[in-house]
């Protein structure tokens, strides 16, 4: 869409030239200087290969903090931040949320969103891939949570023990046959998008495990996919879930999953 490519070149442009947006409202008439402008179209070129401005750039920016991602990495979405605003609206006593664990953490976004949220809590969080926790780790340092942000390798909720006052989770939700976007298919990590013939394998797997690991008060808040909310709820059911709700988006489509025991 035509806006969609002035944005993306408006934020390459503010790359190269190493201004923020102000500024290039300001001076953005100016002539770029030989090497900004060659500089410039390298980042240009990258984009017409479909590769994602966040890759380009090396930013995103989420929860109003921003994010270092790569390839090893989802890029971060604005319909992530929906799980945050559901755990600080339900959880209003922030003091009082000590232990939060984020599944498949990737970019570390919802794991360091929550801690900056919840000053008292200590959070976990966990994911399969080496390269996501190198990335992540990253993230956790730049804004120093190292010492309430604790990276552990493993399988969704595997290696983590019980009395948790919030789970979150963004899993794998992609059916196998979906066709998305060549940004997404060429440059993001599979492991982190599909998950069986109707995008529910790990999603069932978590909906079973969450519930055992949660305090009488805890809540579980996990994103899922277009179209999956009547199957999500279905499963939540089957595995004993007593309080079972979803958020939609800004387009007004069901998009987070928040249960109670």
């Amino acid at each position: 869409m035509p806006d969609d490519a002035r944005l993306d070149a408006e934020v390459l442009a503010r790359h190269a030239l190493g201004w923020d947006r102000a500024r290039l409202i300001a001076d953005g008439q100016q002539v770029m200087p030989p090497e900004i402008e060659r500089q410039y179209s390298g980042l240009i070129e990258r984009r017409a290969t479909h590769e994602p401005v966040a890759f380009i750039t090396g930013h995103r920016e989420f929860w109003g903090l921003d994010f270092v991602v790569s390839p090893d990495v989802l890029v971060p979405r604005p319909e992530t931040e929906f799980i945050v605003e559901a755990v600080c609206e339900l959880r209003r006593d922030r003091d009082a949320v000590r232990r939060i664990v984020d599944v498949g953490t990737g970019s570390g976004c919802l794991a360091v969103s929550l801690a900056q949220e919840f000053p008292a809590a200590r959070v976990v969080a966990t994911d399969v891939s080496i390269a996501a926790l190198r990335v992540a780790a990253g993230n956790v340092r730049k804004h120093g949570f190292e010492q309430r942000v604790r990276l552990v390798c493993g399988d969704l909720l595997e290696s983590i023990g019980g009395g948790l006052d919030v789970i979150v989770a963004n899993p794998p939700y992609v059916p196998a046959n979906v066709a998305l976007s060549l940004d997404i298919v060429r440059f993001e990590p599979a492991v982190a998008l599909y998950s069986g013939v109707e995008g529910l394998d790990l999603v069932k797997r978590l909906v079973q495990s969450a519930r055992s690991r949660l305090n009488a008060d805890g809540i579980f808040a996990m994103e899922f996919g277009y179209g999956q909310d009547d199957a999500v709820r279905e499963l939540a059911l089957e595995a004993g879930w007593s309080a079972i709700e979803t958020k939609d988006d800004l387009q007004g489509i069901p998009r987070v999953a928040v249960m109670r025991v």
